[in-house]
């Protein structure tokens, strides 16, 4: 799957839209070691329960699961481990007031390729209610049946 940016998209989390609502979103390498570009390429990663943390000025990935690359033997990562983020200072400094003063969460959104280098899309989120989702889920299927009837008359 590709897109206008010139990116190949690897894994979308599409969960996270429905539980957090995006404030903004932020572009990241990621710092991967051997074989785990190879296994990210594959698309051979979970990141369903990963979270961005900021520790001692650096940004770091928490809970992404890469899978071992089948033909890596004994050069092969260790699949969960944090990964670094990088990102400027400047930014760094921005997301740990948002995640200390405002209580935000940092959820990795999107994974893709842009000139053969993993990135990933943070999203700087604030978690949605259970009421939020139930509005959520109800305007969703009124625009779906609204849709079906026009279909019926035209």
């Amino acid at each position: 799957m590709s897109d206008e940016g010139g990116r190949k998209i690897l894994a979308v989390n599409r969960k996270a839209r429905f539980d957090y609502s995006v404030v903004e979103s932020l572009e990241c390498g990621v710092q991967l070691v051997g074989t785990e570009v190879k296994s990210m390429k594959e698309q051979r990663f979970s990141f369903s329960d990963s979270y961005g943390k900021v520790d001692n000025g650096e940004l770091f990935l928490v809970g992404l699961h890469v899978n071992v690359y089948p033909a890596g033997n004994v050069w092969n990562h260790e699949p969960d481990r944090s990964r670094k983020l990088l990102v400027h200072r400047q930014q760094i400094k921005w997301l740990r007031r948002q995640v200390d003063e405002k209580g935000l969460t940092l959820v990795p959104m999107l994974f893709y390729l842009r000139k053969g280098r993993v990135k990933v899309e943070l999203g700087v989120c604030r978690g949605k209610k259970q009421r939020d989702k139930r509005e959520e889920i109800k305007k969703r299927d009124q625009k779906r049946d609204t849709q079906r009837e026009l279909r019926k008359f035209s």
